[in-house]
């Protein structure tokens, strides 16, 4: 149901599909009690282990606007095992909205012994965009969209650290953590000399709605402008919203500088390893980063804040010894509202993670 109505949606914006289509469509979901998307996968698919879904890789010769030549590609993630929920994704041309269905043609299964031509118009997992941030020969990964809201991009030289997400409910302060996700987007083809590329979403929770407009403009420093509206449900038996994260980052910290791990050869690992925060009252504020025994939540009281953002500071790497990890092309990620955002703080909340496979450290 929820495919065939924004795809009517969509239909009736033929000529002019925008943040405001998406908002339309957000704002009438919010009217609505919340329906889960089905995560239940094709028997045979359900089956494979985590080293037969990565077996399963997209075809880069069938990547969206690979023929057009344009200066963005799109390529999608299958479903499988982890990602089990689909996300529906179309494109935007001056001609309108049209939906990208799922086709076996665009992947390569491996040693796979799968049916995919039985499993219909599954639905992706997420996408990735690729442009020329590092090299003229080739495309590199500009940004990852997989997982709830979790979206993630690199600069030029990176490597991928630390997540942002579309939004937070009770990280703390409620009866458990909500995890909004996107289920929809709406990718724009790039023009043959843009610079940036457009990407629509929207998101869904038991409680909340939302559109958002990504506008990722690749470069030393990647740029991505965010706009969105968020519209949350009545309260119809669950419980009101007790913490709303705008703008939350997702990273990782295990030890550092100021607190070493004396069994580990390495000096530090971590994605990020401090809070800065840049106030509305002109003081410039910095947190290092824990991995403590207990949850710790900090918050920052301000009005109006400048920005704020989680930073990895340690550019060396000797700071860190990885060969593999690269942990000094872990990208920073810094926050800065375009509007005021009126009185609030800042919350830093910092978990306890016995290694560094677990993400542990919220900002938002």
């Amino acid at each position: 149901m929820a495919l065939a109505a924004t795809l009517l949606a969509g239909a009736a914006q033929a000529q002019s599909f925008d943040f405001d289509s998406v908002t339309r469509i957000a704002r009438e979901r919010a009217e609505k009690p919340y329906r889960a998307s089905s995560d239940k996968l094709p028997a045979d698919l359900a089956k494979l282990n985590y080293d037969q879904v990565r077996d399963i890789r997209w075809r880069p010769d069938r990547a969206l606007w690979r023929a057009e030549k344009l200066p963005f590609e799109a390529m999608f993630f299958h479903l499988g095992l982890y990602q089990k929920e689909p996300v529906l994704i179309n494109e935007v041309t001056p001609q309108g909205a049209r939906h990208i269905g799922y086709s076996r043609a665009d992947f390569d299964y491996g040693k796979n012994q799968v049916r995919p031509e039985a499993w219909g118009d599954l639905g992706f997992a997420g996408f990735r965009l690729h442009n020329h941030l590092n090299s003229s020969a080739y495309k590199d990964e500009l940004v990852v969209f997989q997982g709830a809201s979790y979206f993630r991009a690199l600069g030029k030289g990176q490597q991928y650290g630390l997540s942002a997400r579309g939004l937070a409910i009770d990280t703390v302060g409620g009866s458990g953590e909500e995890f909004p996700r996107f289920t929809e987007f709406w990718l724009v083809r790039p023009d043959p000399l843009s610079t940036q590329v457009t990407v629509y979403a929207l998101l869904d929770s038991p409680r909340a709605t939302g559109a958002y407009r990504f506008d990722i403009q690749p470069g030393t420093q990647t740029t991505t402008t965010v706009r969105s509206r968020i519209f949350v449900r009545p309260s119809t038996g669950s419980k009101p919203i007790a913490t709303l994260g705008i703008a939350p980052l997702t990273s990782m910290f295990f030890f550092g500088e100021n607190q070493p791990r004396k069994e580990d050869f390495r000096p530090e690992v971590h994605d990020s390893d401090g809070l800065m925060i840049a106030t509305g009252e002109g003081e410039w504020l910095w947190r290092p980063l824990q991995n403590p025994k207990q949850t710790l939540v900090t918050s920052f009281a301000t009005k109006n804040p400048k920005g704020f953002g989680l930073m990895q500071r340690d550019r060396q790497w000797s700071n860190y010894e990885d060969v593999e990890a690269r942990y000094e092309r872990r990208p920073s990620a810094w926050v800065r509202p375009l509007h005021d955002w009126g009185a609030g703080r800042v919350e830093l909340v910092q978990l306890n993670t016995p290694d560094e496979t677990h993400d542990n450290i919220v900002a938002y």
